[in-house]
């Protein structure tokens, strides 16, 4: 019945025609489509009310000023829509939801009211066609990009692209392709504006390339992204697979066990922050490398020193005098100036309770005893004993250490001696 009524109704419009004005914001109603709407503001209320009683026709104009709040004529377009309301639903919350057929484009002559709601006078704006050669090209350029477009986005149902194939009057697909395309609504607004059938079917293919050419760029980034994801998952179900095989022929992953290792030993030691952030950070790497990388065996040996050294562990220190001035005399005879000079240097420590950030020097030629008497200070001490021969050294980095960068690279003697006497404390003789 409505169908029938909205059929009479677009046959009795004649132009120039006296309509009610609904102001879309962000929205073009093109002639030839269905639209829905929201209806929120009173006074478009009201319009619609009237409208459904009377004879549904409205004019529907975009909103130039989408800021504008009511709309004025000043912010509107001149160029619109005439379209009939064919359905009318209340919601709860006193807005109202309509169902418009955009019938002719027209254009505002005339403002013939502001209140209670905007009421124009509009004449028809009918479409300049000439049945070339260049429109039936243009008509068939636009068919076929549309439905290329249409196999490359989601939100396009199938049933438009047969939809779009059977539409013959080029006007009609025109207005078809610009409804369903998401565009700015500036672009949307010049198409209606177009009554040159021609130019808007060049205009429309222009847009059509543009947007065909990014759904294509997003479609082809999306496959690399899921072959990648794909390709990522296939290598975790491999390597999880591998690892059940293994771990049922008892072979298991030597690579990782060796790490697993690496990590249950670190975890038993009293590791400072620091250290335990770079352990962390080195274990990760060491697990994603291949054994054949060049890299694997510069991280495997230095978490194999940083494993080696005596983390946490010290020896307490034994500071009676009486003790030391015992293992002096045992250790060297005579070299009275000297052993005052150590009894004095532990008395001091004793009483600082400390020994730490002190060097003795002792200056002699070869053979008066100066190794012996640091083995006697870290017997008497209760420390381990290393000595560091530096004799010949030209260069630092035998004593501090070479860069992990440098083929072959090493820590330094003192490192090395720390490892060696597995102590954190140790009295170092440099020789």
């Amino acid at each position: 019945m409505s169908e029938t009524l909205t059929e009479a109704q677009e046959d009795v419009l004649t132009f120039p025609a006296t309509l009610p004005v609904l102001p879309l914001k962000d929205t073009v109603v093109f002639p030839d489509s269905m639209t829905p709407l929201a209806i929120g503001q009173e006074r478009s209320i009201k319009l619609v009310e009237d409208a459904v009683s009377g004879d549904r026709a409205i004019a529907l104009v975009t909103v130039r000023n989408p800021d504008a709040d009511p709309p004025g004529w000043d912010d509107l377009y001149e160029v619109g829509t005439a379209a009939v309301v064919h359905k009318m639903m209340r919601v709860p919350d006193g807005t109202l939801r309509i169902l418009v057929t955009g019938t002719r484009r027209i254009h505002l002559e005339r403002q013939a009211q502001t209140d209670p709601y905007l009421v124009g006078e509009f004449t028809e704006l009918p479409d300049v066609l000439e049945q070339t050669r260049e429109v039936e090209a243009l008509t068939r350029n636009v068919q076929s990009l549309f439905a290329r477009i249409i196999g490359l986005v989601p939100y396009l149902p199938e049933e438009l692209q047969i939809a779009a194939a059977n539409v013959d009057d080029p006007s009609a697909l025109s207005n078809l392709v610009a409804s369903t395309l998401r565009l700015k609504t500036e672009e949307k607004q010049h198409l209606l504006e177009l009554t040159d059938v021609e130019a808007r079917l060049r205009e429309i293919m222009t847009i059509l390339n543009r947007e065909l050419e990014v759904f294509e760029l997003g479609s082809k980034i999306q496959s690399q992204v899921q072959e990648e994801m794909e390709k990522g998952q296939r290598e975790f179900f491999l390597r999880q697979q591998l690892k059940a095989i293994q771990d049922e022929l008892g072979e298991g992953d030597a690579e990782q066990a060796e790490v697993n290792e690496l990590r249950s030993r670190f975890d038993e030691m009293d590791l400072p922050e620091d250290a335990r952030k770079a352990v962390d950070r080195e274990l990760a790497r060491l697990e994603k490398l291949p054994p054949a990388a060049a890299e694997y065996g510069v991280i495997r040996t230095y978490v194999d020193w940083l494993v080696s050294l005596p983390w946490g562990k010290t020896t307490e220190d034994n500071l009676d005098l009486e003790h030391a001035r015992r293992i002096l005399d045992e250790d060297h005879y005579d070299l009275d100036k000297v052993k005052e000079r150590i009894i004095e240097f532990l008395a001091v420590a004793k009483l600082r309770n400390q020994v730490s950030g002190q060097i003795l020097c002792f200056v002699g030629p070869p053979g008066v005893g100066k190794t012996s008497l640091g083995q006697s200070i870290a017997r008497t001490l209760e420390r381990k004993f290393q000595r560091l021969s530096v004799g010949g050294v030209r260069d630092e980095a035998e004593i501090r250490g070479h860069r992990r960068t440098y083929i072959g690279a090493m820590p330094g003697t003192i490192i090395r001696a720390i490892r060696d006497a597995e102590s954190l404390n140790p009295v170092l003789l440099i020789d």
